[in-house]
C-alpha cells in the first residue's frame, strides 16, 4: 500500500522560526530599544539635599527600577545612571560592551520621616529577582546584575538584616546573589534614559517587559506586607 503520509513541508518552519526570533530580539533586546543619543553623562554629588537622604540599587533595566521606586510614597526623585565600575564617565554603549564594570543602577533620593532605608532594602529584594545571576528578565549581562550599594556600615547591617528576613520569608525559591557594594561614585545616565516609561508608555520593551514587571512587584509587595503584618 503506498504510504499515505505527506513529506513535510521545510519552508514554513523555517520562516515561523525567522519571524519568532526577529520579534523576540524587536521586543526584548536588553533594554536598549532606542538609541536618540543625548550623550550627556555626568559625575553627581552623592550628597543629598537638606532633610532627605540617598539609597541606590542596582536591578536590571534602569527604566524599569526607576519606575517602581517612583511609585513609593516617601521617594521624592529618582536617576538612572551607572555605578558599581572602574571606567571614568561610562556611557550606555559603552556600558554594554560588559567591559566597564558598571551596572544599570537607579540613585534614589527620600524623605526619611516618610519612609526608612529598611524599607527600600524590602522593595529592592521584592521588585527584581536577586536569585538571577548576571541576568533579569530577558536582559543579559553583568551590567544587569543585583547590586545593592550601601552608604554606611550601618546601611550595611541594614540590607543584610533584610536580605536574611527576605530569604527565612521565602520568597524566592533559589539563592540570593545579590551583592553588596559600597557607593562611591554616580554617573546619571543619558537624557533620553530619564523617566522613560513616562515619555514611553506603549513603547514595546515598556509594554511587553517593564509594565507586566511593575504590576508583578505591586502584587508582591502587597502581598509580601499583609504576610508580614499577620505574623506580628
Amino acid at each position: 500500500m503506498a504510504s499515505t503520509i505527506k513529506p513535510r513541508n521545510h519552508f514554513f518552519p523555517f520562516v515561523r522560526l525567522v519571524v519568532i526570533t526577529l520579534v523576540s530580539t524587536f521586543l526584548f533586546s536588553q533594554c536598549s530599544l532606542f538609541s536618540d543619543k543625548d550623550t550627556k553623562v555626568q559625575k553627581i554629588s552623592l550628597q543629598p539635599k537638606s532633610g532627605q537622604k540617598i539609597a541606590a540599587f542596582a536591578e536590571g533595566c534602569f527604566w524599569c527600577s526607576e519606575h517602581i521606586f517612583e511609585s513609593i510614597p516617601g521617594v521624592t526623585e529618582v536617576i538612572s545612571g551607572y555605578a558599581g565600575g572602574h571606567t571614568k564617565n561610562p556611557t550606555y554603549d559603552l556600558v554594554n560592551t560588559e567591559t566597564t564594570g558598571h551596572a544599570e543602577t537607579v540613585i534614589i533620593y527620600y524623605d526619611p520621616t516618610k519612609i526608612g532605608y529598611m524599607e527600600l532594602c524590602r522593595i529592592f529584594f521584592l521588585s527584581h529577582d536577586p536569585t538571577s545571576l548576571n541576568k533579569q528578565g530577558p536582559d543579559e549581562g553583568s551590567s544587569y546584575r543585583s547590586i545593592l550599594f550601601y552608604s554606611s556600615e550601618e546601611e550595611l547591617k541594614i540590607a543584610k538584616q533584610i536580605q536574611t528576613e527576605i530569604q527565612d520569608h521565602k520568597i524566592w525559591k533559589n539563592p540570593i546573589v545579590t551583592e553588596f557594594q559600597e557607593l562611591k561614585e554616580f554617573y546619571q545616565a543619558e537624557g533620553y534614559h530619564q523617566n522613560f516609561i513616562q515619555k514611553h508608555p506603549d513603547q514595546s520593551y515598556v509594554r511587553a517587559v517593564s509594565i507586566p514587571r511593575y504590576q508583578e512587584f505591586q502584587n508582591r509587595y502587597e502581598l509580601y506586607r499583609k504576610t508580614k503584618k499577620a505574623t506580628k
